[in-house]
Parts: structure tokens; C-alpha cells; sequence
């Protein structure tokens, strides 16, 4: 352990199995939003009336959007790495709730953060975060611009927070269809998305 310098002011990283720990002893209760996000504890954006609008609509179009055989997820942890446990908004996994009785899911194949306050997290952090554990299909619910942006194709970067990025940025007004890469069969109305 190094001596800090006066002034200076300590931290400490946690791995996603201290911070899952923490949680079991009611240390970080559920419903404190918190995140683990590369390592550090996060507060989660507070989620106003239009916020939990726009999270239980989108909820909805992704149920009809995939059908039978997937779990829409809100507001619950992804277990993405052994530093990661981010709590998107809205996540689409394979299979159904009783199968992560155990676990959380570590992958989806469509994730959603609603933002307001949040954008610059959303777009940056989070993005480059899923980016990194090559999550293909990203949206943000911009609710600010009234807009969809969709992030697709993770590519290495750098100069990113996590070291990836997503190559692609599609903003959809609410005039828009977006279809989501693993049910290429459906179309949702960005309207449908939008409080």
C-alpha cells in the first residue's frame, strides 16, 4: 500500500464480486443507485416521471418487438466483467427470467439508457463501456433532443474511457423506425419509444 501525499484524495476500485458482496450485506442496498462501472461505485441518474415514461415504453415495444424466448430486463445489472456491473435501463437477453435465478446475465443483445441529465455518461462511459464487452446493439433514449440514438459496431479506441467505441451513430427523430439487430423482422416506431 502506498503513502498518499497530503492532500491528495484516496479511492479504492472494487471488482464486480466485492461490489455484488456489498449489495448481499445491504451495504450498497438495491434501489440505491449505484452502478459498478469500470471499478468505481456510480450514482445512477434519478429517474423522474418521464424518465420511468420512457423505460416502461420502450419495455413494452421490445416485449412485442422479440416475443416468446427473451427477457426484457429494466433496471437490472448486467454482469458484464469482473469490474462492470452497470444497471441499464432496458436490456434484452436470451432466455427467460428463471434462468438467471443464479446469476445475472452477462451479455444482451440490445441495451438502453435513458437519458436527461446523463447524456455525456450514456454517450461516453456506458458506450464505451458495452463497447468494450462488444455488446453490437446500444441505444440512448435522448429525451432532451426527443431523439434515438443508436450506437452499433464496437471498435478499439484508445482515446475512449474504456479503450472502445461505437463506429456507428444513427439519430432517429420520432418520425423513425429503428429495427434492432437481433429481431431484424420487426420495426418499432421511435414514437412508440418516447414519453
Amino acid at each position: 500500500m502506498r503513502a498518499m501525499a497530503e492532500g491528495e484524495i484516496g479511492t479504492r476500485r472494487y471488482t464486480r464480486a466485492e461490489y455484488e458482496k456489498l449489495v448481499d450485506l445491504s451495504v450498497c442496498p438495491p434501489g440505491e443507485a449505484l452502478e459498478l462501472i469500470g471499478g468505481e461505485l456510480m450514482y445512477a441518474e434519478r429517474r423522474g416521471a418521464a424518465h420511468y415514461t420512457a423505460i416502461r415504453k420502450a419495455a413494452r415495444a421490445l416485449d412485442a418487438a422479440f416475443g416468446s424466448g427473451w427477457d426484457i430486463r429494466q433496471e437490472a445489472p448486467l454482469a458484464l466483467d469482473d469490474e462492470s456491473a452497470p444497471e441499464p435501463d432496458v436490456a434484452v437477453v436470451a432466455g427467460q427470467p428463471d434462468d438467471y435465478v443464479l446469476a445475472h446475465p452477462s451479455r444482451a443483445v440490445l441495451t438502453v439508457e435513458v437519458a436527461e441529465s446523463s447524456l455525456r455518461v450514456d454517450r461516453l462511459h456506458k458506450g464505451s463501456l458495452y463497447a468494450r464487452a462488444g455488446l453490437a446493439d446500444y441505444w440512448v433514449l435522448n429525451l432532451a433532443a426527443r431523439v434515438l440514438e443508436v450506437y452499433r459496431e464496437p471498435v478499439p479506441d484508445a482515446a475512449s474511457p474504456f479503450g472502445w467505441r461505437y463506429a456507428r451513430r444513427e439519430a432517429l427523430d420520432v418520425t423513425a423506425q429503428v429495427t434492432p439487430l437481433a429481431a431484424p423482422g420487426s420495426s418499432i416506431a421511435v414514437s412508440r419509444l418516447l414519453p
